[in-house]
Order: structure tokens, then sequence, then C-alpha cells
């Protein structure tokens, strides 16, 4: 019975989001909270949400002095060159900016953290495309996708947890894997490629003295990012694309339609006459954001610590005067409000899906449906069972209660721990979009792009994507 509420709690929440009956807050307390009533343990209720908000907390907390600090950064003018330097390569060409952003996302992915990927590569990337009326959903399932490959690096967490739970090397997972991984990027390539192609056939390509003339024309209606720093407008019903193609929508898909309609906010951009600039201190807040990084890949600090020092720090250097420090903080409550709000929202639903037991059965009868004659063949079962397992609950329920399991049944079929293990990293992809990923709420939030659509875009490129690095781990004999 459990098994069966638990998949049905999860289905009704992805159905009611996706299909935006609800806000993804919304169904993240009250649809667990319905079903933990069902469950009968209503009046332990409280209790499962403390526990998932007391695991949950370091993450918001996290997240929270994050967003301050790269949207610092932001207004001070740090990712400007970035900015500029990426439209004078791509050349306002639509297929060379999705590219641009895999790359982009695969490269920040190296920090091991999914939300200071999401949140640089979207500060980065997403004036560009709001300025070629580009489709965000492209933008948010390419960033997810190839940071989900990357996810797999030893810091990275999957790959750690792993090792912890078959109390095998990190090192002995990850390295073989690497040609297996490397497929897999290469496949997030070629998509962004395709992704790309058909974004410069439904736009059409300017020439960067186009663009920059047109921005001109509408110079007015420019904001800047993280607001405060400028004055907002609605931008005029003009495009700023040439179309190629017998018209602005044509070719495109349904999911990319509902973030592109008349309702969009106009173009927002980097002001670069804005006020909270400070070239002065171009260099300084480079070397800190370096810095932050590299502490966190060495682990010398934890994570919410090192954001809320570096922020600290950053507004301190910044904006030396009171007023101007909270005029920043305010500028990116909202981003903050809403993030970990999500974050403190999702404490519910795996609070609700761990304290009930939902997992553990859920976990047991996937487990149990496997047939003896696949026993041999572990390493495929479980490369496939990660793809919508580590979607369907947390990196911690999967690596920590079904991996174990998964490992010994394939040990009295003759299939080692480390196959297992290695098979077990397969699913990332898919995982970083998994609604029980707080940064996931970071990259659709600072793209304003709906949880729902996000989903129905980059769930089955994710799934391609995985089935790519699980099948070259079989065809490289690695797994």
């Amino acid at each position: 019975m459990l098994t069966i509420l638990g998949f049905v709690m999860i289905a009704t929440f992805l159905v009611l989001i996706m299909m935006k009956k609800m806000s993804p807050i919304a169904a993240l307390v009250l649809i667990p909270a319905l079903f933990c009533v069902f469950v009968g343990k209503g009046a332990h209720l409280g209790d499962y949400v403390l526990d998932g908000v007391g695991n949950l907390a370091p993450t918001a907390a996290m997240l929270m002095f994050a967003i301050v600090y790269f949207g610092v950064m932001i207004d001070v003018g740090l990712f400007d060159p970035i900015v500029r330097g990426i439209l004078r390569f791509c050349k306002a060409d639509p297929m060379r900016i999705v590219v641009g952003t895999a790359v982009l996302a695969a490269i920040v992915s190296l920090d091991g953290d999914g939300s200071t990927t999401f949140m640089i590569t979207v500060s980065a990337m997403y004036p560009l495309y709001k300025r070629l009326k580009m489709s965000l959903v492209v933008m948010t399932g390419v960033a997810a996708t190839a940071n989900g490959v990357m996810n797999t690096l030893p810091w990275g967490g999957p790959t750690a947890r792993a090792a912890t739970a078959l109390k095998v090397d990190a090192a002995d997972i990850f390295v073989p894997m690497i040609p297996a991984l490397a497929c897999g990027l290469v496949a997030v390539f070629i998509l962004s490629y395709a992704l790309g192609l058909r974004e410069r056939r439904r736009l059409g390509v300017l020439s960067l003295d186009e663009v920059l003339t047109k921005e001109t024309e509408t110079a007015d209606e420019t904001v800047l990012v993280g607001a405060g720093g400028g004055t907002q407008g609605r931008a005029p019903r003009t495009s700023l694309t040439k179309n190629t193609s017998g018209g602005a929508g044509s070719g495109a898909d349904a999911e990319e339609s509902a973030e592109e309609s008349d309702d969009d906010d106009g173009f927002q951009g980097l002001d670069p006459n804005r006020p909270t600039l400070r070239p002065k201190l171009y260099w300084f807040n480079a070397a800190l954001t370096v810095l932050l990084l590299t502490a966190m890949i060495m682990e010398w600090l934890p994570i919410p610590v090192l954001f809320l020092l570096g922020a600290a720090l950053a507004l301190t250097v910044n904006f030396p005067h009171m007023p101007d420090q909270k005029a920043r903080i305010a500028a990116h409550a909202e981003n903050v409000l809403n993030v970990t709000g999500m974050v403190f929202a999702a404490a519910v639903f795996t609070g609700v899906l761990t304290g009930t037991g939902m997992v553990d059965s859920m976990a047991d009868w996937l487990v149990s449906t496997i047939p003896d004659g696949m026993g041999g063949q572990m390493g495929l079962v479980t490369g496939l069972l990660s793809i919508p397992l580590t979607y369907f609950m947390s990196n911690d329920g999967f690596y920590f209660g079904v991996l174990p399991v998964l490992a010994e049944a394939g040990q009295a079929h003759g299939v080692s721990s480390l196959e297992i293990a290695r098979a077990s990293i397969a699913g990332q992809a898919l995982h970083m979009s998994s609604p029980l990923v707080p940064a996931v709420y970071v990259l659709v939030g600072m793209a304003k792009v709906e949880f729902g659509d996000h989903t129905r875009f980059t769930v089955k490129w994710a799934v391609l994507t995985s089935l790519v690095v699980l099948g070259a781990g079989i065809l490289f004999g690695i797994i």
C-alpha cells in the first residue's frame, strides 16, 4: 500500500505542476500533507516536516547567501565582459549561443555545485536569450543536462555517496567511467547544436551591428538584471530578430511558447551605465570569486559558511555605506524568498516520503520485481533503475537506501560492487531536473521559466543523455 501511495503522490505532484494547476510551493506542501493523512500518520506530520527542514536547512542557507553573493557580482559588473565576449563570439547566432550555454555550464560545473553553476550560467546567458527572443527552456534544459553529466565528479555528490554506501574508492568508480561520461557530454553538445539549429531556423541570424542598432532604438526600455540599478518598462512589440523561415513563431514547439508569449517583461540586459558598477574593484571581485570556488572544491569550509562569508565581504567592500547594502539586499530579496521558500517546501515532500516509509517501500518493491534471469545483468539493471529512481527520490535515498540492496543482489550473481556503483551514476543527467533537487529551482527561478515547462522540455533529452552514458559504459566494458 505504501508503495502505491508513494508513486501516486509523486505522479500527482508532477501532473499538477506540469498542468499548472498548482504552484510548485503549494504542491510540495499540500500534496504530501494530504497523503500523509491517507497513510494514517497525520499525527506525525509535524515530526516529518521538521526532520525534512533540518536536513535541508544548510542547503537553504547556502542558496540564500549564494544568491546574494552572485547577485552582487552581477550588479558590480563581474559578468559584463563575459556577456559582451559571448555575444561578439556568437555573432548573435542562436545556434552558437545554445552551444555556448552547454560549454559554459559544463566548465562552471567543475566546482561541483549545481546552484553555483546555474547562477553563473543564467547570469551570463539570460540577457542573450532575451535579446534574441530565444526559448528560455532551451537554456534551462541544456544547462541542467550538462550539469547533470558533470555532477558525477567525485566531489559533486553522487560518486562520493556511491563510494560510501558500497565501501569502495570514489576514484575506482569515477576514473574508469570517464570515457562513458565524456560520451554523455558529447551527447549534450550534439543536443545543444541541434536545438540551436532549430532556434536559428525559427529566428534567423542577426549581425552584431543589427542587434546593437535595435538596442539603441529601445535603449530607454533596458533594465538591470536583479533590479534596483535602472528603470523598468515594458518593451515595445518590435522583434529583435530577422526572420528567415516565414514567421517568427514557425516551427516552435508548444513547450517553448509558454515563456515566449507577449506577456514577457521586456528585454532585460546588463545596463553598461548602471550606478552599481564598480570597475575599480573588478579584479578584487574576480579574485574573491575564484577564491570562493577554490575553497568550495578544496572543502576548506562548509559551503553555506563560505557563501555567508563571501556575501558579507562582497557587500562590505563594494558597498561600504549601509543604505547601499540594504538596497542590494532588497534588490535580490525576491529571488532569495522564491528559492529558499521552494527548498523548505521540498522539505515537506522529502520528509513525508522518508518518514512514512514510502521511499523504503518503493525501493524494496522495485528490487523485488527484478527477474532472477537478470541477475547477471545487474549492472544494466542498476543503470536503468538509476534514471527514474534518482529523479523520483533524493540522491541520499537512492544511494544509501536502494543501491546497497542492488549491490547485494549483484554480488549473488557474480557482479562486483564497483560495476554496480559505476552504473548507479548513469542517471544523473536526469536527476538535476528532479523536483527534489533545490538547485533546479535556482535555475528556473533566475531564468523566469515555469518548472512545469522546464520539466516537459528537459526530461526526454535528459533521459536520452543518461542512456548514452549507460550504453557507452556497457560498450566500453566499464559496466
